[in-house]
């Protein structure tokens, strides 16, 4: 503990200092181009949201988790499915690759509250980083699974219509007249 304070002056720069962060942070990744949230698709491992339905149990607690968005001015609601067309579900997958990337962002300033609190302290601050991040990230890796593959199945199901509804031309046939 670099700095020496009195325990109030610790407590309010936790308090204050998570508060700042936070909403720091969510301003921030708002205002930032989308272009720069281009996630690679999900992991094998996670099928499709699966793995988090059947490890973390994910369905029972994922919608009591806040959604900032609407706070701030440019921001994606991500709380509910608002549109099944797959420019709506590409912009959807690029907003919970941002929202995860704010989150482990909030995670790596928990070192900055090494300055003024005890070896315990830092404890706490660990603690609280990673219990209201995690299930943040928990849930935007879900959506993202989930929603890349219903897009690639909307994205194979209209490409299989469009061939179904244009067949491809034929060439008339030429018969060869008797001589």
């Amino acid at each position: 503990m670099p700095i020496d304070l009195a325990p109030a002056w610790i407590i309010a720069l936790n308090v204050g200092g998570w508060l700042a962060i936070q909403l720091g942070l969510a301003w921030t990744f708002t205002k930032m181009p989308d272009h720069w949230f281009n996630p690679a698709g999900p992991h094998w491992w996670e099928r499709a949201g699966r793995f988090y339905e059947t490890v973390f149990r994910i369905k029972t607690w994922k919608d009591w988790l806040p959604d900032a968005a609407h706070w701030f001015d440019g921001g994606f609601a991500k709380a509910a499915l608002g549109d099944t067309r797959p420019e709506y579900l590409e912009r959807f997958i690029r907003e919970t690759f941002r929202a995860e990337l704010c989150h482990w962002t909030a995670i790596a300033c928990a070192p900055v509250f090494f300055l003024w609190n005890p070896w315990w302290g830092d404890l706490i601050i660990v603690g609280y980083a990673l219990a209201a991040n995690l299930p943040c990230i928990l849930a935007q890796r879900y959506s993202r699974a989930r929603l890349t593959s219903v897009l690639r199945r909307k994205t194979h199901r209209d490409k299989s219509q469009h061939r179904s509804d244009n067949p491809p031309p034929t060439t008339p046939r030429t018969t060869r007249s008797q001589p």
